[in-house]
């Protein structure tokens, strides 16, 4: 069987919700990716830590969850940690799309066995492993379906698959879905 990883970015959160404090609104919404990666249950959750953000890791962190430290909030480094602990896929996703269903983290892995890369767009990149030498880094506020083709031998190599939205700004807010499972901590400090 394919050792598989989740891995979730600690990415920079800009934005919170009028009220609400920014850094209690950057944990409810990582704890619930957190919290769905580990229910996952054909692939490994791990969380990536860039330089800061090892205390907020460890606070969300399931027992035995994995935790890289990532010397920058980027796919690469997130990749490098989970080829050096052995998995033969990977997938990073930002931890601020606290309502992501995990079909499309299905979706973002399936292509693997036939694509080295694939992307999420507006949530993460997935790679086989270790990533090919023409992956570029990139960070996952700007990465691209495009701009990942861009440097690969054959546009095929990357597989765009479902988009999923972060919660960025007052337009991804209006776009929560209620109806949707998991965000409970995300749902509590928005007040419903």
């Amino acid at each position: 069987m394919t050792r598989r990883a989740v891995i979730a970015l600690l990415v920079p959160v800009s934005w919170s919700p009028p009220g609400i404090d920014p850094e209690a609104w950057r944990t409810a919404m990582a704890e619930d990716v957190v919290d769905l990666l580990a229910r996952l249950a054909q692939a490994e959750p791990a969380i990536a830590a860039p330089p800061g953000d090892r205390p907020l890791a460890e606070a969300i962190a399931w027992p035995g969850m994995r935790l890289y430290d990532v010397p920058t909030p980027t796919v690469l480094p997130a990749l490098a940690a989970a080829t050096a602990d052995g998995f033969e896929q990977a997938a990073v996703v930002a931890a601020d799309a606290p309502d992501v269903p995990g079909m499309i983290l299905g979706k973002l892995l399936r292509p693997l066995p036939t694509k080295p890369v694939a992307i999420a767009p507006g949530l993460g990149v997935a790679a086989s492993l270790p990533p090919p030498a023409w992956l570029a880094d990139h960070d996952l506020d700007t990465v691209t379906a495009a701009g990942l083709r861009a440097p690969a031998p054959n546009p095929g190599d990357v597989q765009s698959t479902s988009p999923w939205r972060r919660l960025r700004g007052p337009d991804d807010l209006a776009r929560l879905d209620p109806a949707l499972e998991g965000w409970e901590m995300t749902r509590a400090l928005l007040g419903g």
